[in-house]
């Protein structure tokens, strides 16, 4: 099919391998603008950008898609159907309608679940048992479309953001070309209104450890938001970023260090064994505390 793809993070790169893989023609590929980025604040293309130029693909990135001109171009690219994954723009309802198929994308979650920018980190941190992805078609409301496929992936004890957001980008790009072989013969289920919950832009202000929370809040937290923001708790002064963590067996006062970097919580404890000090690579817990004290409690 004669495929126009609206991506710009890592998570969409996968689906653009998997339909570039299956043969789709990609006539455009539109992303966000380069932003800039590193210690020079130089503009620096997105991954989508990166891996569309090196397959020798066209590429657009308009500030929006509701400026005319912009609108008029990508109405005119000539695509039977759109793929939009993470774009991270709004589509008003002419873009939505340009193709011939209108427009589907591909939403980390199982919908009606996780509504929203972050569907990712707000499943880990709310406890889900399980995620998934849905390919769903494109209307007006936000992430409201009636679904085409779906397929539920667990989330274990020991995931990250992370280690869900790669299943889940490579699930994508495995879903979006089942979906486009079938386009004929899949039936839109409507989204149920019961379960719908709305996962928000993850606001840095959450990423700070409260020690009094129960023990598998902390920790879901800390998975939750790795690597980025990454959960944080200060020691010395220095904020420590917490990459990964466990539940583990202890009781003290909330905060209270219990031996390595196990840490007492509201109730139970969490032990964690990779953290990133200021300005410093991700460590195992074992070798940054070589170099970093921690007090007998943390604030």
């Amino acid at each position: 099919m004669k495929v126009v793809f609206l991506g710009t993070p890592d998570f969409s790169v996968a689906a653009l391998d998997a339909l570039v893989a299956a043969g789709h023609q990609i006539v455009r590929v539109y992303t966000q603008p380069p932003r800039p980025a590193g210690r020079g604040k130089k503009p620096r293309p997105s991954p989508v950008q990166v891996r569309a130029e090196a397959f020798g693909l066209e590429v657009r990135s308009p500030a929006r898609l509701r400026d005319p001109q912009a609108l008029a171009e990508f109405q005119a690219v000539g695509a039977e159907i759109g793929v939009v994954v993470a774009y991270g723009l709004i589509l008003p309802q002419a873009a939505l309608d340009a193709p011939e198929r209108g427009c589907l994308n591909i939403h980390a979650s199982l919908l009606p679940r996780w509504r929203g920018a972050a569907p990712i980190q707000r499943a880990i941190m709310a406890g889900d048992v399980e995620t998934g992805v849905c390919i769903m078609q494109m209307e007006a409301g936000l992430d409201t479309g009636p679904v085409l496929l779906r397929e539920a992936v667990p989330i274990g004890a020991g995931d990250t953001a992370a280690s869900v957001h790669d299943a889940l980008a490579l699930l994508g790009g495995r879903l979006i070309v089942e979906a486009l072989a079938r386009i004929d013969d899949l039936e839109p289920v409507a989204q149920p209104d019961e379960g719908m919950t709305y996962a928000a832009k993850i606001d840095k202000a959450e990423a700070g450890v409260d020690w009094r929370r129960p023990a598998e809040e902390v920790d879901r937290l800390i998975r939750g938001l790795s690597p980025f923001p990454g959960a944080w708790c200060d020691v010395g002064g220095e904020r420590v970023k917490l990459l990964r963590s466990r539940l583990v067996d202890g009781a003290g006062a909330p905060g209270e260090v219990l031996g390595g970097f196990k840490v007492a919580c509201g109730a139970g404890a969490v032990e964690v064994f990779e953290a990133q000090r200021q300005g410093r690579r991700p460590m195992q817990a074992s070798e940054l505390l070589r170099g970093l004290v921690l007090p007998e409690r943390l604030g």
